[in-house]
């Protein structure tokens, strides 16, 4: 080519490339990107109009618009509104409008059982690898409608996020827990997402264990592990399992980098940082125990459908290939764990279905020999072992004995059993702490927690019978209490952990010896916070069959009316016996401070009542769930509490489906619902062996592959039964990689729900692409999707301009 005609190309290439990115720059250009090419339906006037738009606070309503020749006379009608200065609340009533909300394609396929045929439009959605291309994008689509909605709240969830990260105290530190020669303790860094795990070794010369402990911090720090750099690959990061050797030199931890639940094995060892595994081992289940020899460690790994089902033996320093595996649980509703006991004399393989269960030990100084089995294993019979000496302390529950009871029994023989606490009707023994010279059981009256204190015989030999126990006391009408990480088994002093509604956790050390007790910390809540300014109820509301449901709530004094006025979120589980208990969390205040009252109904399915409780939830009598729920929302109507304009619902998981079947059966009780990562679809999954968890599922729903069961979940499955009607406002939540509740699951109900119903309130789906059921690990991201969820309910509100209004001063 000539040298002539090079520069000429050259020179027109330039000129090309100029003119593109003068036009990038210019201010049209980025106005009609903005408005996704729709500037060119504007002109004179009303071009105008728009460029005053896009420069002020009001550009989002230009964005997330439809392409051109979607929806364009809605496109002028909102320009039109917004410059003549129509109500805030037209306007975005004209912007949601020109929203395009996906519609799923409608792919009917009938499903066939007991010769009831049900079609279902959406099975289509569920892709188990995660990979189709038409389901990818309708998850997208879904995602990016939902933030388009929300394009008026991304201010306010910015604010949220700065609320609620501001109350932490980024570097923080727990209560260090004496265990042998050492402090444990965790502790997080400013700015920083997870957690970081440390120790300090004990002064020479330190006395006896004592609630009056205090670590030497001028003792030099071991890092233990910190998780910030290791999870500084990946965009999700969990760890489980953090055990550490008996010897104190190894530490062995479960990695997940996806949300889906399977831990990678690794062990570190802690003098010189490195890893000592031939290579690490995938696909655990995440609990780990070490026998006293510190080289022999015992995991449990999962089935391909995520059942935690055989446990092995490694030899450190040996390849995992050799393995060998000392049990293995052929039963498809059992599922397997491991642990090392407090006495560190045995190991404990426990294996539990949602109602049976049996446990075998070993002795943790001989970890090539056979497992025995504590007791054998009977359908409806469900036990927990602790040991102390030549003893085994044994919780029992079965049919006779709901409420359990506890036994003694010699090591040398478990069946000889006596009886120590006997069952009671009106207390639920939930679970008992043993150490050298104490019991404490752990109880609930009435749903309230309480602890009990026993002294056993000084001799360490087998009690035969109890006597007195002391009560530890809390005053509060409505708490949570729960028993921490424990130290020497020699200890006199019993780690608790307390909180109610309006009171941060603390930590406790009692000392059972002399009855005193001492605070060890206390959640910092940062940014002006006043307990005393808030107030705590315990309510009961009546059933259709009479049963008295307990409702807990919490509301800022100075704040509510109480006058049927004051806007509420009301929070349920209801599955599983696991108790929803009053618990504290700072984020929370970002409602309360703002008017919001909160409550939980501690409805039937739950643990909080005993063990009737709960099976008067479940089976063929699950309906009483969402009955009780609802008589929990209309007395806090009818008492005032609120109105059903002004009444907000959530839950999660199995409380998901609480929230799915009540929103069918009452769409005119609840102004909005948030659903996180819900149940909804649990009739078409109980029926599908094949999805994950199905089978162990079975002893807590019922298998609909008897037609009793069929009939009744197809009664009250979420979306089986949506219907024509005016649902109200609506966030459903997804982990992409969830293995416990597919994703498909809230996808198909939102595509149901906005198939059938009969309004146009909001409903959002919003799919996590990069976390599973407990949503995003890192503290802080998990903040910004709790912003996301406040912001929408005080949109749905009208209360995106209402002040936080902290109880106190905030502390310089």
């Amino acid at each position: 080519m000539a040298p002539h005609t090079s520069r000429l190309l050259l020179g027109a290439t330039a000129a090309v490339a100029a003119s593109y990115i003068l036009r990038r720059c210019s201010p049209g250009y980025k106005l009609n990107r903005l408005m996704n090419n729709n500037l060119s339906l504007f002109q004179g006037a009303q071009r105008r109009q728009v460029q005053t738009l896009a420069g002020g606070r009001h550009a989002f309503l230009l964005r997330h618009w439809p392409k051109p020749g979607v929806n364009d006379s809605a496109k002028r009608a909102l320009v039109a509104k917004a410059a003549a200065g129509a109500p805030s609340s037209e306007v975005e009533q004209a912007r949601i409008e020109l929203l395009e909300a996906p519609l799923a394609a409608r792919r009917p396929k009938q499903l066939e059982a007991h010769g009831d045929v049900r079609e279902d439009s959406y099975y289509w959605l569920r892709d188990d690898d995660r990979a189709d291309p038409d389901v990818l994008a309708h998850l997208e689509a879904e995602a990016a409608y939902a933030k388009a909605v929300l394009a008026d709240t991304e201010g306010l969830q910015e604010q949220l996020y700065r609320e609620m990260r501001g109350r932490i105290q980024e570097a923080d530190q727990s209560a260090p827990l004496r265990y042998q020669q050492f402090y444990y303790y965790t502790r997080t860094e400013e700015g920083q997402q997870y957690a970081v795990h440390c120790r300090r070794r004990l002064p020479a010369g330190v006395g006896p264990p004592s609630e009056n402990d205090v670590m030497d911090k001028s003792v030099p720090e071991e890092v233990l592990l910190d998780e910030n750099k290791e999870a500084k690959p990946h965009k999700f990061y969990m760890t489980a399992g953090f055990t550490e050797s008996p010897d104190h030199r190894l530490v062995a931890y479960g990695e997940d980098t996806s949300g889906n639940e399977k831990y990678t094995l690794r062990v570190r060892d802690l003098a010189s940082g490195k890893e000592v595994l031939a290579k690490p081992i995938p696909d655990t289940a995440g609990n780990f125990a070490f026998a006293n020899d510190s080289k022999t460690l015992f995991y449990v790994t999962k089935d391909k459908l995520d059942r935690p089902h055989k446990v092995w033996r490694h030899v450190i320093g040996t390849d995992p290939a050799a393995d060998v595996c000392v049990f293995h649980e052929a039963d498809d509703s059992f599922y397997l764990g491991i642990g090392r006991s407090r006495s560190e004399r045995l190991l404990y393989i426990h294996a539990g279905s949602a109602v049976t269960s049996d446990t075998r030990y070993l002795s943790a100084d001989e970890p090539t020999e056979e497992w025995q089995v504590v007791l054998p294993r009977q359908t409806e019979v469900e036990y927990s072992v602790e040991d102390r000496g030549d003893h085994l302390f044994i919780t029992v529950r079965d049919e006779a004995r709901p409420n359990s009871e506890l036994l003694v029994a010699p090591i040398a023989d478990p069946t000889a059993t006596q009886v120590l606490l006997p069952h009671r009707e009106a207390i639920k023994l939930e679970h008992v702490e043993a150490s050298q010279d104490y019991l404490v059981s752990f109880e609930r009256v009435e749903g309230l927690q309480q602890a009990v204190v026993y002294t056993l015989p000084g001799d360490g030999s087998m009690p035969t019978q109890l006597g007195e126990g002391k009560p530890i006391q809390f005053e509060e009408p409505a708490y949570e209490l729960s028993c921490g990480a424990q130290g020497d088994f020699g200890s006199p002093v019993l780690r608790m952990h307390y909180c109610s509604l309006r009171s941060p956790d603390q930590t406790i050390d009692f000392n059972m010896a002399t009855g005193a007790r001492a605070v060890k910390k206390v959640q910092p809540v940062l940014g002006g916070f006043d307990p005393s300014r808030y107030v705590t109820e315990r309510l009961w509301a009546t059933a259709p069959d009479g049963t008295r449901v307990p409702i807990s709530l919490v509301y800022r004094q100075d704040l509510a009316r109480l006058d049927g006025s004051d806007p509420m979120l009301l929070d349920a589980y209801g599955s599983y016996e696991a108790p929803n208990d009053p618990d504290f969390r700072s984020s929370r205040l970002s409602l309360l401070d703002r008017g919001i009252t909160f409550a939980i109904a501690h409805i039937r399915g739950g643990g909080e009542m005993g063990r009737r409780w709960y099976e008067d939830g479940k089976y063929l009598k699950k309906t009483n769930t969402f009955t009780d729920f609802i008589a929990c929302a209309e007395h806090l109507v009818t008492h005032k509490y609120t109105s059903p304009q002004k009444l907000c619902i959530e839950g999660r998981s199995a409380g998901g489906l609480t929230m799915g079947a009540v929103i069918n059966m009452r769409p005119d009780l609840f102004a909005a619902a948030i659903l996180g990562v819900p149940f909804v679809d649990c009739l078409t999954t109980m029926l599908d062996e094949t999805i994950p968890l199905t089978v162990i599922e079975w002893e807590e729903w019922g298998n609909p592959a008897e037609k009793a069961f069929y009939d009744y979940m197809k009664s009250y499955s979420p979306v089986d039964n949506v219907r024509p009607a005016a649902y109200p406002h609506m966030l459903v939540l997804a982990g992409l990689h969830d293995p416990r509740v597919g994703y498909w699951e809230p996808a198909k109900f939102v595509a149901k729900v906005r198939e059938l119903r009969t309004n146009s309130s909001l409903l959002l789906l919003k799919v996590d692409m990069g976390a599973g059921h407990f949503s995003q690990s890192g503290r802080f991201d998990r903040l910004k999707e709790l912003a996301t969820e406040f912001a929408f309910l005080l949109k749905v509100l009208g209360m995106q301009d209402a002040p936080l209004q902290p109880s106190a001063a905030s502390q310089p």
